[in-house]
């Protein structure tokens, strides 16, 4: 199996954004494992013949087992716009999971009440406030059914650690193969399927509109769901909404 590498989305002279691979860490930990940052580095440094140290700034997070967006900056102009950016929410972040469970509802909001237990690296999710807990919402749509399985689409308001995977488990929707939040069974791979898609914002330099669209994993079960015929998956038109 080759190892969980990156494919370039959108570059210029600031920012870095790519399409992860699952299993890829985006940061440094205790493994010790290649991590994106170093990735990253290493492809700047190669396609610009640059010596020394090359400079990139990790913008957000996403988990070791998810795929997709990740927004990286080549400056550290470009990291302080875009980290403000990511804290005003003046971006919009739409995420695919899949699912055997369908929500009860189509489409909808989840508030919950989030609290992390960092020696288990693990989140609990609360219908009220609870001491130490921080609010977490989403919006998501319900896209279709393959087989047994349900495609939702996520829009995060918040950017809470575990926070998609949390809530979608708190409402009797697990994500397949995440069994840190109730899932029956992991995916042979490691991977949850859990996919940043989209993202969508005013470039905080040049100040035009970027969108970035990545493409799904290249595996049989996630392409099963280019086929429905509900939901244009293709990406030929979305309705951006800011």
């Amino acid at each position: 199996m080759p190892k969980p590498s990156f494919k370039v989305q959108f570059e210029d002279n600031h920012l870095l954004i790519v399409n992860k691979d699952a299993g890829l860490l985006v940061q440094g930990d205790k493994t010790g494992d290649v991590t994106l940052l170093d990735l990253a580095k290493e492809y700047i440094k190669k396609k610009y013949d640059k010596p020394g140290d090359v400079f990139m700034g990790l913008v957000h997070r996403l988990d070791r087992p998810v795929s997709g967006i990740v927004v990286l900056a080549r400056t550290s102009k470009g990291l302080e716009k875009m980290s403000e950016l990511f804290r005003r929410r003046d971006i919009q972040k739409t995420y695919w999971a899949i699912t055997r469970s369908k929500p009860a509802f189509k489409q909808g909001k989840l508030v919950h009440w989030l609290v992390k237990d960092e020696a288990r690296n693990h989140v609990r999710a609360y219908d009220e406030f609870v001491e130490g807990s921080q609010k977490a919402e989403l919006n998501y749509r319900y896209l279709g059914k393959v087989n047994e399985h349900h495609l939702i689409e996520v829009n995060p308001i918040t950017g809470r650690p575990h926070q998609i995977r949390v809530q979608l488990a708190a409402i009797g929707c697990p994500i397949r193969g995440d069994v840190k939040y109730g899932f029956a069974k992991p995916n042979l791979d490691g991977s949850i399927n859990l996919h940043a898609r989209r993202l969508y914002f005013i470039h905080p330099v040049k100040k035009e509109p970027v969108v970035v669209v990545a493409g799904l994993p290249n595996n049989q079960f996630w392409e099963e769901f280019l086929d429905l015929d509900d939901y244009d998956v293709k990406d030929k038109n979305f309705d951006i909404v800011f």
